[in-house]
């Protein structure tokens, strides 16, 4: 055992050296999930010039483009006393804060009309200093083409010293490349432009190496994949298709740091041939892999409860940052910086992917050994862990700025929902196993519950402490929400617990002090005393705030702690079914569509926190509270309350929503129909609650695993009414 955990450690100390964090390059635009308006645009005109556009936004095309699967139509007139303007903004999510350096702007173009050089565009770039937008001189996009040649894509490289009347410190501050109308002729043009990108100081040497491929078919989509060794100087993956075996055709780019595609081709019972080419930055291709053939065919409902798990169970293993193995805030994002919650979440997945036969049980043992192992060294205060560790390093990552750089007990709450299930899974008598299990009963009474009380007295339990700043964040724990099982560990911890009062005291405090807490962020008094009482949409709510919140609340704290028959002084029956209820007020909510949403209705809720296009946002089952962000998850995760309700919407995302919203690891986080968004990230969160929801509705496992663990028990019989 010891000769095991010290070849572990040396081999996690020689990691803990560093790595910068991988850059990406700064693409503008390459390719849009939604078909339509373009929402990351602008377009507007002033008679009598005009531009083709759908409320105020560029439209896409999928019937040209350089890179598959379409690009930007400019279908414009430049008239005298008139005039046009369009601009496409740089598409940002969390985590792509690390940029390559540019040093000029690129794009092609491609001219479908009579359109000389001087009645092309005139062009700018833009950025955004303290929230306001600022724009350089515009310049004359025919100046940096040859000839102005029809039918054909042009290369056009514009270096960035060109744009004047514009000052930045790093090219990544550049957020939006503009257009206007250049001209007075009078005209209609048709133009094309994709692949918008700030071309790298530093461009890699050109590869000549392609993968071999493989493909698994499904209902209406393809996985293939493919060994990422060797890739690391491409810039795309590109996959091509064929029905006859002959005539291969584009369907899809792939980034080179994923190891898999999934084309979704709509199409059950029919066979296609796939390969694939690596493409350089020059946009050069190798020669082509091999070929590989496939039919795809009718899914039972079983059949797609299991490709909706394999695919989320993906994000966790193929998807980890490999050093630690854990599992990633969001892909793509951040590549070296883990999610403790997220990895936690992903654990119980793993653990049913075993069972699943995903993967074998070595093999999973394998990677808990390197997850318990850096756990084991990453910096933790006072026992608890950050919200984000370097991977790399094993060192607090302050993502959400300075005061984020100390312990996050929710999120170490998470994470140990896993690692206690884990301590029960791997029970085999043997070195392997016995390691994982002695290093996290270790990692489990290390942790200082009493310590986040903040006071002696203190009635509520903390979420987070900075060792600089002390509790200078401040924020008390208290129901109803996603932090029960805070409490409830905290409750059940053998070594610095905190008493069974405080489930009362703090999480389900009836003090003015929670009540004024639940009626700020709920914007009602209902449920503000953690009892509601009330009846919405015909289903009775015992607790929870407003409607019972975002349906993520009835998630994250049950994924290992089951709340079927555990009952306190405020509900009804039980847990399970105060959660139900909250899923079936969701349900109903969107199925009344007050707000008449597109796409919402029986296939199509679970109103859930989620990325949106406006950052990182939560939404519950109230019309001033949502904005026509749907997440999968939602509806999905609550598979165990609603069977039947949460299998119909995975069929219609899945069906209906699939050419947008299906990627290699599953479901994209969420999309709104309203202005035709789609986001372009998996979230681990969301993941991770398709994974371990499925498997506890099928078998129940993930339950069955954590409340076997002793303290668990103890805690259980202390805390809830017998």
């Amino acid at each position: 055992m010891k000769k095991l955990l010290i070849f572990i450690v040396i081999q996690l100390a020689f990691i803990r050296l560093g790595a910068q964090e991988p850059e990406y390059d700064h693409i503008i635009f390459d390719n849009s999930l939604m078909t339509g308006r373009y929402y990351y645009s602008k377009a507007d005109y002033k008679p009598p010039s005009y531009i083709q556009n759908t409320d105020n936004k560029l439209l896409v095309s999928e019937k040209e483009f350089f890179t598959a699967k379409n690009s930007l139509l400019f279908n414009y007139i430049s008239a005298s006393g008139g005039n046009w303007s369009a601009s496409v903004l740089f598409r940002d999510w969390r985590g792509k804060d690390f940029i390559k350096e540019g040093k000029s702007l690129d794009f092609w173009l491609l001219i479908k009309s009579e359109t000389k050089k001087e009645e092309l565009p005139l062009i700018a770039i833009g950025t955004v200093d303290k929230k306001e937008p600022k724009a350089s001189s515009f310049i004359n996009i025919g100046k940096y083409i040859g000839t102005a040649e029809q039918e054909k894509w042009i290369p056009v490289s514009i270096p960035l010293t060109e744009f004047k009347n514009i000052s930045y410190t790093h090219t990544k501050e550049i957020k939006e490349v503009l257009f206007k109308q250049g001209s007075q002729d009078g005209k209609e043009h048709t133009i094309y432009i994709d692949q918008i990108e700030l071309a790298p100081i530093n461009k890699p040497e050109n590869i000549t190496f392609v993968p071999a491929i493989k493909a698994k078919a499904y209902e209406r989509h393809v996985d293939l994949s493919w060994e990422k060794t060797g890739l690391e100087n491409a810039k795309y993956i590109k996959i091509y298709r064929s029905s006859n075996g002959k005539n291969f055709r584009v369907v899809g780019m792939q980034y080179p740091s994923a190891i898999r595609y999934a084309d979704y081709n709509n199409q059950p019972n029919k066979t296609f041939q796939y390969r694939i080419t690596c493409v350089n930055y020059d946009y050069s291709e190798t020669q082509p892999s091999n070929t590989v053939e496939v039919t795809t065919r009718d899914m039972t409902d079983e059949e797609l409860l299991t490709m909706v798990q394999e695919a989320a169970f993906r994000y966790f293993w193929d998807g980890a940052e490999p050093e630690s193995g854990l599992g990633l805030e969001n892909i793509p994002g951040r590549r070296n910086m883990i999610a403790t919650g997220a990895s936690g979440f992903g654990m119980m997945g793993m653990i049913a992917g075993v069972e699943r036969g995903f993967i074998t049980r070595q093999e999973a043992v394998e990677r808990f050994k390197r997850i318990v192992a850096f756990l084991d060294i990453a910096d933790t205060f006072h026992g608890g862990y950050a919200h984000f560790i370097d991977g790399i390093t094993g060192k607090v990552e302050p993502f959400f700025g300075n005061r984020d750089n100390g312990a996050d007990m929710v999120e170490t709450s998470f994470l140990f929902q896993g690692l206690l299930t884990a301590r029960q899974y791997f029970d085999k008598d043997n070195t392997d196993e016995k390691f994982i299990r002695d290093t996290i009963t270790r990692l489990w009474e290390n942790i200082d519950w009493q310590w986040y009380k903040k006071t002696e007295d203190s009635k509520y339990l903390y979420w987070h402490w900075s060792p600089d700043q002390g509790w200078v964040i401040n924020h008390k724990l208290i129901g109803w929400n996603e932090t029960m099982i805070t409490y409830l560990l905290a409750i059940a911890s053998p070594t610095h617990g905190v008493s069974p009062e405080m489930y009362y005291s703090g999480w389900a405090s009836q003090g003015q002090e929670a009540c004024d807490y639940r009626a700020d962020w709920g914007q009602t008094t209902d449920g503000a005393k953690y009892y509601n009482g009330n009846t919405y949409y015909g289903v009775k709510l015992d607790v929870g705030v407003n409607t019972g919140g975002p349906i993520f609340f009835a998630h994250f704290s049950f994924f290992g702690f089951d709340p079927r028959g555990l009952k306190d002084k405020y509900t009804s029956k039980d847990y399970f079914d105060n959660l139900r209820n909250i899923a079936l007020i969701s349900y109903r909510y969107s199925v009344e569509n007050p707000n008449k949403r597109l796409g919402f209705g029986s296939g199509c809720w679970g109103l859930t926190a989620s990325e949106s296009p406006w950052g990182y946002a939560a939404a519950e089952a109230v019309a001033h509270h949502e904005y026509g962000t749907m997440s999968p998850a939602g509806a999905i995760a609550s598979i165990p309350y609603l069977p039947e309700e949460s299998m119909d919407a995975l069929k219609n995302y899945y069906r209906n929503f699939g050419i947008f919203l299906w990627g290699e690891y599953g479901f994209r986080d969420a999309f709104n129909l309203d202005i035709n968004w789609c986001s372009n990230i998996y979230m681990g969160l969301s993941q991770g609650s398709i994974a371990t929801m499925i498997e506890n509705y099928r078998t129940g496992l993930i339950w069955k695993l954590f409340m076997k663990d002793p303290d668990i028990q103890k805690m259980r019989n202390k805390v809830f009414i017998k």
